[in-house]
């Protein structure tokens, strides 16, 4: 496994564009300065050991360097050695409906955005705990398998979207069987599963999923997104989704169905709305769960890769040195190419 040991410093690369701007600047500034004497050509036939390409030469070189030795001070480390280590905590496979009703603008910025915001913040307050992530629409896919690396799973949130998923619907059913099929096996550990939806176009028997999930010590919370009087589907070219006759699609929170989930499942039920209220219900209720060993593969040793880049640097720099701004005079009518 690769990792930065100070990810921090690679904010220092957005110097880079701008020591981009002021080369470009000088540069021009330095011919506005030549024109002011007379025209360029005379000017330079003046100056026969001047060489504009070994300049800018110098500069791509030192700006290699420069882009390298960022690289050596951020700590580029690969994962040597990998361990097992048992923890206590508890496995969340979250659930994350994407089907088009999830554009809905009624939750800001939409529905789909606040429930990725909402994980996000979950995946901060996890502790040693194994989190899962699972999207859905008219079928549900594994989008990121149970692990403990919260980094990745705030990574894969970045990049949900309806398109995600071809099939368009809400198979909630099928979303928590391929959550019950997802969760580590043969390990004694205190398990949940996290379902956020709007509720519509329900198209199996999620109740009887969620059911046989609570029979196997698994509760099934429901975070209901969106208001029961609804809002109508952006299509992100400033139009509404219509139905076959012409009318504007309203899409809202089947908030019924949300509930008897929850209840099937034994677990909570809560409405997202504009505030952090259901972010702090949900994180009360998986706070209160049991922890268990949880049993993880991190990497506990980790190689320095630093030398190598910083000899690169080294060799940059030196380079940079040995090249005159200049034409040597020594082989000044040499021409190699002639």
């Amino acid at each position: 496994m690769f990792r930065f040991a100070h990810p921090e410093f690679l904010y220092l690369l957005f110097i880079l564009p701008a020591l981009l701007l002021f080369h470009y600047y000088t540069v021009k500034a330095s011919k506005r300065a030549i024109r002011r004497y007379g025209a360029p050509e005379l000017i330079y036939s003046l100056m026969p050991e001047r060489s504009g390409k070994r300049k800018l030469l110098k500069f791509s070189i030192v700006f290699a360097a420069l882009t390298v030795m960022i690289f050596v001070i951020a700590g580029p480390q690969f994962g040597s050695k990998l361990e097992s280590v048992k923890r206590q905590g508890i496995e969340v496979m979250v659930c994350l409906d994407v089907s088009n009703s999830m554009l809905a603008e009624d939750i800001k910025p939409n529905r789909l955005e606040k429930a990725k915001q909402m994980l996000s913040r979950l995946c901060d307050d996890l502790n040693n705990d194994k989190m899962g992530l699972i999207v859905f629409a008219g079928d549900a896919f594994t989008q990121l398998p149970i692990t403990s690396d919260y980094i990745s799973a705030k990574m894969f949130l970045t990049s949900i979207n309806p398109a995600m998923v071809s099939t368009q619907g809400t198979a909630i059913g099928a979303a928590i069987n391929l959550a019950m099929r997802s969760f580590t096996p043969d390990e004694e550990t205190s398990k949940t599963i996290v379902l956020i939806t709007d509720g519509e176009n329900h198209e199996d028997d999620a109740v009887k999923a969620a059911t046989e999930a609570a029979e196997k010590g698994v509760k099934v919370n429901i975070v209901g997104i969106g208001l029961p009087e609804g809002k109508p589907i952006p299509t992100g070219n400033g139009d509404y989704f219509k139905d076959n006759e012409g009318n504007v699609v309203i899409t809202q929170l089947n908030e019924n169905m949300c509930q008897n989930i929850a209840q099937a499942g034994q677990g909570l039920y809560v409405r997202a709305d504009n505030t952090n209220s259901a972010l702090k219900a949900l994180q009360g209720e998986i706070n209160k769960m049991s922890k268990s060993e949880v049993e993880s593969k991190v990497y506990s040793e980790y190689d320095e890769q630093f030398p190598m880049l910083a000899w690169i640097t080294l060799a940059l720099l030196i380079i940079e040195f040995l090249v005159l701004e200049r034409k040597n005079r020594l082989f000044r009518n040499v021409k190699l190419f002639s």
